[in-house]
């Protein structure tokens, strides 16, 4: 098996990840109780918050699409497969570094389901941002 196959396979398997985190997205609201939470907030604030929701779960909704549906057009080794897969690579680096050093979980109710999607959110953090490392190292060899 050559690297292509080998990364062809982990974007399978990211895009999996992806699509499985957004499914799980959607429990994310009744599970933190946000609708009470946010009412405190005026209108704005509260329409503005479900935008920006609305928005990062569309692009992880997309990301899954393209992962799953057309890893060959992430592996290109052009301009925009580089641009795309090192896009898709920052996003996920930053959340990755978001999820270990700002987010205060002290509100994240007590239980061993809580903990345990904790550190699965940041195993799949971390191994969507290598996956999408290796994608991006990848595209640029074809740029070289």
């Amino acid at each position: 098996m050559n690297w292509y196959d080998v990364i062809y396979w982990l974007l399978i398997l990211a895009g999996t990840g992806q699509a499985i985190l957004c499914l799980a997205s959607l429990a994310i609201p009744k599970a933190l109780g946000w609708e009470g939470k946010l009412q405190a907030l005026p209108k704005l604030m509260r329409q503005i918050y479900w935008t920006y929701a609305c928005y990062i779960l569309g692009a992880h909704v997309c990301f899954a699409v393209l992962s799953l549906a057309a890893p060959g057009w992430l592996l290109q080794a052009d301009g925009l497969a580089a641009a795309v897969s090192g896009f898709i690579m920052l996003w996920w680096g930053a959340r990755l570094l978001l999820h270990l050093t700002t987010f205060d979980t002290d509100e994240v109710p007590e239980g061993p389901w809580y903990r345990a999607a904790e550190w699965g959110l940041g195993l799949l953090f971390t191994g969507l941002t290598t996956v999408y490392v290796l994608v991006f190292i990848f595209n640029l060899r074809g740029l070289l």
